[in-house]
């Protein structure tokens, strides 16, 4: 069960229950604004299609949707199953599935919405099939290739089109292009390295996507970008869809690429001091349990000479120079080191304007 809502709407900041998660809407809005506008009318036709694995909250999911979104990307399937129970209508599933029951799972969502999924091995195109053949309904495939990465994905070219092949011949299966996302050049801190990540996974999907349609199978679809490079897969004449999904929220590690982002920060951990035992010391209530640490220490932000140091369970430690800055019940601002892994750890977002809750959304936890 989620526990219970740390805001109500209506309440300031200085009334939200701490440590909480608290999306800036000012922000938020800019920021979906930004990518939609620069997307739209670009010559190549391409468009956005929004990652829900950032923000798990079928609100904010809607409103890249009415930004402009074709489509709501999504790393599991209870995100699917969330955002196409909130009226989502169009879901891709852009991570490989094995498991019986989650297959059945993401046939169902198929009768309300269409529904695509990535495979990189027959195995997985067997089991969508069968459970898609159970449902009466069909999926649309992308076969993931490995660009760069060295996650999922199978090699470019030849094993990738027998791959298709494969699932062209399936019941209940429809190939539809490829997934080619280098989620490993999103932080490269030069911009000349991500470019040069990009053009040559860029050129891997085209040829491929040129062997495919040699071989008579249409690729209607090649998928990838993220917060990191999108600019270059929306330049580089081969990408179709663009599936940002930090963008909307922003965190620190994105604040260390060399190259300013055209994003600003939209998520923050609220938290409050509860401890100023010594003159340049403090302690925080948000600590590993209220944000993912594997990308590096938060940022406190807005307050200069403050310094996050040190998180154990449920406190941080905060170095203060000059001392007097800072006081017990002052709330803080924290930007996590990394988003994603940071929202999954609430139930809650709180979404707020000026200092005012104007709502409190459901994050869609689970697997």
């Amino acid at each position: 069960m989620p526990t219970r809502p740390p805001a109500e709407p209506g309440m300031s900041l200085d009334q939200v229950t701490t440590p909480a998660l608290i999306v800036d809407l000012d922000a938020l809005e800019k920021n979906i604004a930004m990518l939609a506008d620069r997307v739209k009318g670009n010559p190549n036709g391409v468009t956005a299609t929004p990652h829900a694995k950032a923000h798990k909250c079928v609100e904010i999911a809607r409103m890249q949707m009415a930004a402009g979104g074709s489509r709501i990307c999504c790393q599991n399937v209870a995100e699917a199953e969330a955002m196409v129970a909130g009226g989502i209508s169009s879901v891709l599933l852009s991570n490989e599935i094995v498991a019986s029951d989650k297959a059945r799972r993401l046939a169902a969502l198929a009768h309300k919405a269409k529904v695509g999924v990535c495979v990189d091995h027959p195995t997985q195109a067997d089991i969508l099939s069968a459970a898609a053949s159970r449902e009466g309904v069909t999926l649309d495939v992308l076969v993931e290739i490995d660009i760069g990465m060295g996650r999922c994905g199978i090699a470019p070219g030849d094993e990738a089109v027998k791959l298709a092949q494969y699932i062209a011949g399936k019941a209940g299966l429809r190939f539809a292009g490829l997934q080619a996302y280098h989620g490993g050049a999103q932080h490269l801190r030069k911009p000349e390295e991500r470019k040069a990540a990009i053009a040559r996974a860029a050129e891997m999907a085209r040829t491929t996507a040129e062997m495919l349609r040699a071989a008579g199978l249409p690729c209607d679809v090649i998928a990838g970008a993220g917060t990191g490079t999108w600019e270059n897969e929306l330049a580089s004449g081969i990408y179709t869809e663009l599936q940002c999904g930090s963008y909307a929220l922003m965190d620190a590690d994105y604040m260390r690429n060399e190259t300013a982002s055209p994003f600003v920060n939209a998520l923050f951990i609220l938290t409050t001091v509860i401890s100023h035992a010594a003159p340049t010391r403090a302690v925080c209530d948000a600590g590993l349990k209220s944000m993912s640490l594997e990308s590096g220490l938060p940022l406190v932000f807005g307050r200069d000479g403050v310094t996050y140091v040190k998180a154990t369970d449920e406190h941080g430690q905060i170095e203060i120079a000059p001392p007097g800055t800072i006081a017990i019940g002052d709330r803080l601002r924290l930007v996590p080191g990394h988003c994603d892994p940071t929202v999954n750890l609430h139930d809650w977002i709180v979404a707020a304007r000026s200092g005012k809750v104007e709502a409190v959304w459901r994050v869609a936890r689970g697997w």
